[in-house]
């Protein structure tokens, strides 16, 4: 008997690869899936009697406890001649001391208790933020608050601050790719805040009073939005905060300065910047939309299609098809206050440049002039709903995100419906998109390289502009 049991798994184990060698492999591109059905999770509001609107996301996982403040403020604020100072504030108010406790104090008490507390100031939002053990929370939160509302801008600090800004104009034309980032940034928002980059006498312009004052000027709390998650008793948090934050009396309400929007003049222009580099640099564009245009839900697909995945137009004939570079894309950067950009790149050898760009406008002027594909325009929409649930990763990129939509105001049910509206893109919104918002005809291209060693002269592109990347260094910072 055990023979013949034997004998018979001998010979299913012969039949079973047979079997199997008759069914054909599956093929990923025509399998079909149930539909994903995700459950958008939400967060608690609540205003505090400052006034300050508050996301709670409780979540007992692990013991820790994070936190961020919102504050509307940004380097758009600052004076053209003390560019810089957003920056140094944002830097120097967590480096600095706070409360009257020395730098060098809260460095090590963070460090003891396992805790942090960042701050920094972009173009158009400055944040504080705390991550910390739940046993630790009450301490960590008190060097939060005063750095948030309460910094000392030790002057010690404030000069290695400064140093350290000064030594990066010093070095900010070593590396070709962030020569040609800046520059077209500053080609497409030039004349704006948006487009001001700092420089060896604005930040020698900036004092310690400045950055006293921009901080006490934007930093209070009815300009900020707070969230919270994590592993924390809701009443205790609430009362705490209400005790930290109390309503600004006295105080006249803060009115932002009015920031207008980018100019959008559609005009092409050729910078060059020389470097003795065997690969040139690319950068091409101009400015793009907000938030508000109703064309944002086709904008989405047309990036991918063009420019933001592996599979897009651009990778697969600039780099798959020719092989011209091995990196090539583009971007759609949505402006959430401010009109935002549109930006292809790529980096590809000396004797290929003209050709490069060449083929990348073409790609681009394509989309303008007939509709995408059904299998480009599914397979955008199918990443783009089946990726959003990646949005939601944790508790705190949940809670930040409700706080961030209503920072920008962003309408209610912009994240309930954004598959919906993905959904309903038709290639003709995506075509009409790449109408209004894809000029390759206006571009303005930034070129980084040898110019000795282009395939052609670069004048056959239009009217260039050469770049001027030699420093004039102060003797000071030569030393």
């Amino acid at each position: 008997m055990r023979q013949l049991i034997i004998s018979i798994c001998f010979i299913f184990t012969l039949i079973a690869p047979a079997c199997a060698a008759e069914q054909p492999p599956a093929n990923p591109r025509t399998m079909k899936f149930p539909a994903l059905h995700f459950q958008i999770p939400t967060a608690e509001r609540v205003v505090l009697e400052c006034g300050m609107p508050v996301y709670l996301l409780r979540d007992t996982e692990l013991p820790i406890i994070n936190m961020t403040a919102m504050v509307r403020v940004g380097s758009v604020y600052e004076p053209a001649e003390k560019s810089g100072l957003s920056s140094m504030a944002g830097s120097v108010m967590r480096s600095g001391g706070a409360g009257g406790m020395a730098p060098e104090k809260i460095d090590d008490e963070l460090e003891f208790m396992a805790s942090a507390v960042e701050s920094r100031i972009g173009s158009d939002m400055g944040t504080v933020s705390l991550t910390t053990l739940k046993k630790n929370f009450n301490r960590t939160l008190q060097i939060f608050s005063d750095v948030l509302l309460r910094p000392d801008f030790n002057d010690t600090r404030v000069e290695i601050a400064r140093r350290q800004m000064i030594e990066n104009v010093r070095r900010q034309n070593d590396d070709p790719k962030e020569i040609a980032d800046r520059e077209i940034n500053r080609a497409i928002y030039a004349g704006h805040p948006l487009g001001r980059i700092a420089t060896f006498a604005s930040i020698n312009a900036i004092s310690r009073q400045d950055l006293v004052d921009f901080h006490h000027r934007y930093f209070r709390t009815d300009n900020m939005i707070l969230s919270v998650s994590g592993d924390f008793d809701r009443a205790a948090l609430l009362k705490e905060l209400n005790a930290i934050f109390k309503p600004e009396k006295g105080r006249p309400a803060l009115v932002l300065p009015k920031i207008s929007q980018p100019q959008g003049l559609y005009k092409s222009e050729v910078l060059y910047g020389k470097k003795d580099v065997n690969q040139t640099v690319i950068r091409m564009g101009h400015l793009g939309l907000t938030k508000d245009s109703p064309d944002i839900y086709a904008v989405r697909l047309l990036d991918y299609i063009l420019g933001g995945s592996f599979t897009s137009r651009l990778m697969m004939e600039i780099r798959t098809n020719q092989g011209l570079a091995y990196n090539v894309g583009s971007h759609f950067d949505i402006g959430r206050r401010f009109t935002g950009s549109f930006i292809a790149e790529t980096e590809t050898k000396a004797g290929s440049t003209i050709k490069a760009i060449d083929l990348m406008k073409k790609i681009i002027a394509k989309l303008t002039a007939e509709p995408v594909s059904d299998e480009e325009l599914n397979a955008a929409r199918a990443y783009m709903i089946n990726s959003f649930i990646f949005a939601f990763t944790s508790p705190a990129s949940i809670v930040d995100q409700r706080a961030r939509l209503e920072y920008y105001g962003y309408p209610d049910g912009y994240l309930e419906q954004y598959r919906d509206n993905i959904a309903k893109v038709t290639k003709a919104d995506v075509l009409s998109a790449a109408r209004n918002y894809l000029h390759p005809e206006a571009f303005k291209l930034v070129v980084i390289g040898d110019a000795a060693k282009f395939d052609q002269p670069l004048s056959t592109l239009g009217n260039v502009q050469a770049l001027d990347l030699k420093l004039d260094i102060p003797n000071e910072v030569k030393r």
